[in-house]
């Protein structure tokens, strides 16, 4: 009974469409190798990092200025998440984000839990020269980092 279980499992899974379409309304197309090349493709290099970044690096501003901790502290984790996302992505770029990610960002998330508010305002300038000097060294220093000075999210204290 058992070996007619397991061939009858093997031949299901042999008679499995490796072809199929997968997606909403089917949009990867392929074999798995294709559908991982495409989805390679949509996930691209870097700078998807640093869109995720420069949305969280906003939020992070003004949640420290509303004083919102906890979620100031939510938003430095997610920094380094996509920043290391996009390290594993382009790894020739860890040498540059070194120091935002062993210094900067430690910096933040201790001024972030000390809620100190001027300790909080030091380490977020640190953390945009940070931001500066790493695209400076990458060779992209066209791409420059302010202050927010504008909200874009409605997410309020």
């Amino acid at each position: 009974m058992l070996c007619i279980s397991t061939i009858a499992f093997l031949f299901a899974c042999n008679g499995v469409d490796k072809n199929k379409s997968s997606g909403a309304d089917g949009w990867l197309n392929g074999d798995e190798s294709q559908k991982l090349e495409t989805i390679a493709k949509h996930l691209r290099g870097f700078d998807m990092a640093m869109v995720e970044t420069g949305y969280r690096y906003q939020e992070l501003y003004w949640a420290g200025k509303d004083e919102n901790w906890e979620y100031a502290a939510y938003q430095a984790e997610k920094i380094k998440v996509a920043i290391e996302n996009g390290l594993e992505r382009r790894p020739k770029r860890a040498e540059s984000a070194k120091n935002f990610l062993k210094v900067a960002l430690p910096e933040m998330d201790s001024a972030i839990a000390s809620r100190d508010t001027l300790r909080f305002s030091r380490a977020f300038n640190a953390l945009t020269s940070n931001c500066v000097a790493c695209h400076a060294l990458e060779k992209v220093s066209y791409v420059t980092v302010k202050t927010p000075v504008e909200r874009q999210s409605p997410v309020r204290k």
